[in-house]
């Protein structure tokens, strides 16, 4: 499946910005399951220094300064991406979680994606006990870790519900667990949490997620979204499995994957600093083409 990505962010400042550095993830990589074809990013204003290199986990990062006054800033992502991911394969009856753990405390891997660094708390997913009895609930002694992962996936779906309004993307995930609601965001964190509180390595995932509009309705230019997801470590021959708990899904051929880390903190679509004061206005627009139905 070959997609055309639009991704458009927009600063609005009260004041002028005399100076801002910026880091961007907005550049997806061509990995396990998809191939990139063409990618590129425009700004404006244009900026004064622009310049890419590949982070620890893989992650295209484009770094940027602006040296002129400017009181709005417009990003804008364009790539072609052809997603080809294989089915959600059988677990294996003997990659336990106990199998797992030991087997990812015990492998000789130092990449970007050696489950090691994916095993302990992050900065926004700390340690936290309740996310992790709740995730004890999905894996009985003998059963495959990738089985209980799956079952994980869909109680989540099942337990919380998805509302935008009722967290921030500063949220703490101990916050969303209690009111059990939040978004995409959150159930990875409440996910992953509780993996890694059971010793299951988990990363966070950050891309985009195709939407098919209601039979008869046009297609709403600029209506899909950033989303997010997991990526659990099942053992040597399973190895990393896309899960997304938010719709109770594997990953598959309508997820695109943009960047990979510990937690959101890893894969910010855009954070940096500025010299400014007053208010900001952010507004993001993400569009999601399939190109045979362009």
């Amino acid at each position: 499946m070959i997609y055309d990505v639009k991704h458009v962010t927009t600063y609005s400042y009260e004041a002028p910005v005399t100076f801002a550095r910026c880091s961007l993830r907005l550049t997806p990589c061509s990995s396990s399951g998809q191939t990139v074809i063409a990618s590129g990013i425009t700004l404006d204003p244009p900026p004064a220094t622009m310049d890419r290199r590949v982070c620890f986990f893989g992650n295209l990062v484009t770094y940027l300064t602006i040296d002129r006054p400017h009181d709005e800033i417009v990003f804008t992502a364009r790539a072609r991406v052809d997603v080809h991911r294989q089915p959600l394969p059988a677990a294996f009856s003997d990659e336990t979680l106990e199998a797992v753990r030991d087997a990812a405390a015990n492998a000789f891997l130092a990449g970007g994606d050696a489950p090691a660094h994916f095993m302990f708390p992050s900065h926004r997913v700390p340690r936290y006990a309740p996310a992790v009895d709740y995730a004890r609930q999905s894996f009985p002694e003998g059963r495959p870790a990738l089985d209980g992962a799956v079952d994980l996936m869909r109680r989540i779906r099942k337990d919380f519900r998805y509302d935008p309004d009722s967290t921030k993307v500063w949220t703490p995930l101990s916050e969303a667990f209690q009111q059990r609601s939040g978004v995409c965001q959150d159930f990875a964190h409440i996910m992953i949490a509780g993996l890694r509180g059971l010793g299951l390595p988990a990363a966070y995932v950050s891309g985009y997620l195709r939407t098919i509009p209601p039979p008869g309705q046009p297609r709403l230019e600029g209506a899909d979204a950033t989303h997010a997801w997991v990526n659990v470590w099942c053992g040597a021959r399973v190895g990393w499995i896309g899960l997304d708990p938010t719709n109770a899904i594997p990953a598959g051929d309508d997820h695109i994957v943009l960047a990979l880390g510990r937690d959101y903190a890893d894969v910010a679509p855009i954070d940096g600093v500025l010299f400014g004061a007053g208010d900001q206005n952010v507004k993001v627009s993400v569009d999601v083409t399939e190109v045979a139905q362009a």
